[in-house]
């Protein structure tokens, strides 16, 4: 499961030409889900990515589909995971609208999307949880850098409640949980929409009624 988690914007610079940098998280913090990112939590995550020559993607607000530059170093240091790069202010009208609103102090937040890799109970804290090793999977620039529960845990609760998620909902949520490629993902949640919805002439394979049985629980 994705999750996300946001810290203010502990700007260092916002050069004209796009360039930026910062925290993306910051150590000792218990999050929403109870839970506390400890020194060396990003380590592996970012050697793996520079030995197969992956780059951690810099979005707007968590949105796949909006990439808005580049990062171009991430290490850790005593704080937290510290973050620079470059805005696309040169192709992406979205990122040169966010360079702006970073310069006047509009925007003041980023928050990580990752996957818990290993995690124990805190030693100190009652019901925190220590984050050892995770996967980083994007920082993205946001509005707010509250924290927030991920797609996965509100596409489950609408279901829950007797609703049907947009398309684009489920099919995120696929990408998510299940690292579903997009067309697949695409392909699997046009597929379940009508059992979702009920509809009588619907047919379903067994596997895909277990999963959808699954969602509801």
């Amino acid at each position: 499961m994705t999750k996300i988690s946001g810290v203010p914007l502990d700007l260092k610079a916002v050069s004209d030409d796009g360039a930026i940098e910062g925290y993306g998280s910051v150590f000792g913090n218990v999050d929403s889900y109870g839970e506390v990112v400890e020194p060396g939590a990003f380590t592996q995550s970012l050697v793996d990515a520079k030995r197969k020559g992956q780059t951690i993607k810099m979005l707007w607000q968590h949105d796949r589909e909006r990439p808005i530059g580049v990062w171009e170093d991430l290490a850790e240091d005593a704080k937290g995971l510290w973050v620079k790069g470059r805005l696309a202010v040169d192709v992406s009208p979205l990122a040169k609208e966010v360079h702006g609103l970073l310069k006047m102090g509009a925007l003041d937040g980023l928050s990580i999307g990752y996957r818990t890799l290993d995690a124990d109970p805190h030693p100190t804290k009652p019901n925190v949880i220590s984050l050892k090793r995770l996967l980083l999977k994007e920082v993205s620039v946001v509005t707010f850098a509250a924290n927030d529960r991920a797609r996965v845990e509100s596409v489950k609760q609408i279901i829950a409640a007797g609703n049907l998620p947009t398309v684009r909902e489920f099919e995120d949520f696929l990408r998510d949980a299940g690292g579903f490629s997009k067309s697949l993902a695409s392909a699997i949640a046009s597929k379940a929409t009508p059992h979702l919805r009920g509809e009588p002439e619907a047919k379903a394979d067994d596997e895909l009624r277990r999963f959808l049985e699954a969602m509801r629980a």
